[in-house]
């Protein structure tokens, strides 16, 4: 039997000026793939070179992490942008992070909403296809996003490769939806748990939601969110957890 493949993504650059969020040196050490915040919801243009130049001395793909303008919310918080404008804002916040990219010797690789944009795009169709509007002006990437969101359809009818994503660290309605995280229990902090759910997502693909039920999530990419307590060397243990278990760890762009 073949042994199954996921990468590992996880969200880094999401400091601002000398307010340093994620520990991005520890987490390029378990991650396969680097969403990069690109400006919008944090990061600066400093960080955002200095990341893509770690990422690219050791081999980890560079995602354009792109998000609302939303610095003060940290791009959580829901925003009414015209299609249009929006396209304009997300091919805009890729380019600044292709040049940084670029000059490490690597290029983005990909593209990952974030926040409050990532979860309206799952339902949204004009908000998803305003996105991917934005990455085809960009010259057209990846695009990682939740299975069965209105995100990748948008993405694979532009021809885009759509490459579906599960979270360890968050919680799963019985529709394989994220739950939002304003409810109770929507961020899990449980190490154990996590690894636990890190396993299933990879070797079984599923997860139990909050309900108990069982849930199928088909994945390529396992996110890892950087900014949760100790999320460095939980990183590092979910990605030994999944070696042991014969998962092979491997980006997908």
């Amino acid at each position: 039997m073949t042994a199954p493949v996921i990468d590992l993504n996880a969200d880094l650059g999401e400091g601002f000026g000398r307010w340093p969020l994620t520990d991005d040196e520890a987490l390029l050490s378990a991650v396969t793939s680097a969403n990069v915040a690109c400006g919008y919801h944090a990061g600066d243009p400093a960080t955002m070179r200095r990341v893509c130049a770690l990422a690219a001395e050791r081999g980890v793909r560079i995602g354009a992490q792109v998000s609302y303008r939303d610095l003060a919310g940290f791009g959580r918080r829901a925003m009414d942008v015209p299609p249009d404008e929006l396209a304009a804002e997300v091919a805009y916040q890729i380019g600044a992070l292709e040049v940084f990219a670029r000059a490490a010797g690597a290029r983005v690789a990909y593209v990952k909403p974030h926040g409050a944009l990532y979860n309206r795009a799952v339902s949204d169709t004009e908000q998803a296809a305003a996105v991917v509007e934005g990455v085809m002006l960009a010259g057209g990437f990846p695009v990682l996003g939740l299975p069965g969101s209105q995100l990748l359809a948008a993405a694979h009818q532009a021809g885009l490769t759509a490459v579906p994503e599960a979270f360890a660290d968050r919680a799963y309605t019985g529709r394989g939806t994220l739950v939002p995280r304003r409810e109770p229990g929507a961020v899990l902090l449980d190490p154990d748990a996590i690894v636990e759910r890190s396993l299933g997502i990879a070797r079984h693909g599923s997860v139990r939601s909050v309900s108990g039920a069982p849930v199928t999530v088909r994945a390529r990419s396992l996110c890892l969110h950087g900014d949760t307590p100790g999320a460095a060397a939980l990183a590092l243990r979910v990605r030994s957890e999944l070696l042991a278990a014969g998962v092979e760890l491997g980006a997908f762009a």
